[in-house]
């Protein structure tokens, strides 16, 4: 039985203090991967990860970057490890799709990293202003919401991640006014996250217009690990429309669940969750997924995967 592994990459809010210091203790791998940060972002980014403070960390402009240095280092890691087990795909959970881009082969780290530290910082900027957020709607269908949603100018869907989760985004007056209607169609519960900004809405255009001309001067390469975008949830692999896609993902909803069942159409065999966190494996099992899916967040967790890899390898 020929195994298709796809490799899958959390997005912010996933980020804690101490996040990926085992691995920098443990692997030569993961201690070049910060040191590259270290040299592109300064001196004491890696710091900021391992020791706080987590006011610090949590802002946008520092998240963003800190997740998708951590996801990568792992993936280093494993790469080493286990140099036989080539991804048949990867697919990333906004900001996670940079990292699946890299990891990908279809741009380096390095470019990479640089990519997400200007993203981050637009979108830092266009956090400061507006006055946009998010909530989590639980309980109700991504139709219902949408049509309560039509007649609203404020807010709009922002990622449907698995059954009975759908994020929207928009104004905080808005959400106040639009969680009221939900909850009178029916959602069992209406929750604020925790973040800075109306992510994948209209309120981030600025940052869009502004990441726009560093994606389209990004050097991308085709490669064979298959790639599912978050906008279509779907494969891409013409560059020009994984760089319009990468643009318009800035304002316009992510599609996760879409794409996890892309990949299960694909005959996915497994998956492996690398970064901050363990919530893709968490949707995974709402969506119904029947591939096993495995989480790399601590070095420990190396172990649990370490008995199916001998088997396909």
């Amino acid at each position: 039985m020929s195994r298709k592994i796809c490799f899958i990459f959390p997005g912010q809010g996933s980020q804690y203090v101490g996040m990926g210091k085992d691995f920098y203790e443990n692997f030569e791998a993961a201690r070049k991967i910060f040191a590259k940060a270290d040299e592109i972002l300064g001196e004491g980014f890696s710091g900021l990860l391992f020791e706080g403070p987590i006011e610090e960390l949590t802002l946008t402009k520092n998240s963003q970057p800190a997740i998708y240095v951590m996801s990568f280092a792992i993936y280093q890691v494993f790469s080493e490890m286990y140099p036989n087990v080539i991804p048949y795909a990867c697919g990333g959970l906004s900001l996670g799709e940079y990292t699946a881009l890299a990891v990908s082969g279809r741009i380096s780290f390095e470019e990479g990293l640089r990519l997400v530290a200007k993203r981050a910082s637009l979108m830092q900027e266009a956090c400061e202003m507006s006055s946009g957020s998010m909530r989590v709607v639980l309980g109700l269908e991504e139709s219902l919401i949408a049509a309560v949603l039509s007649s609203e100018k404020e807010v709009c869907i922002a990622n449907v991640n698995c059954p009975g989760q759908v994020v929207i985004a928009g104004t905080k007056s808005g959400l106040e006014e639009a969680s009221i209607k939900l909850k009178e169609a029916g959602a069992k519960r209406v929750l604020p996250l925790e973040v800075s900004g109306a992510f994948h809405s209209n309120l981030m255009l600025s940052a869009k217009e502004g990441l726009a001309p560093f994606l389209l001067k990004a050097d991308l390469k085709d490669t064979s690990t298959r790639f599912v975008m978050n906008t279509v949830g779907e494969f891409v692999e013409d560059l020009d429309k994984i760089r319009q896609n990468l643009i318009a993902q800035v304002t316009e909803p992510v599609y996760w669940q879409k794409g996890i069942e892309a990949m299960e159409r694909e005959g996915a065999t497994h998956f492996i969750e690398m970064g901050c966190g363990k919530t893709l494996q968490g949707m995974n099992k709402r969506i119904g997924v029947k591939a096993p899916t495995y989480s790399i967040e601590k070095v420990e967790e190396l172990a649990k995967v370490e008995e199916f890899i001998h088997v396909i390898t």
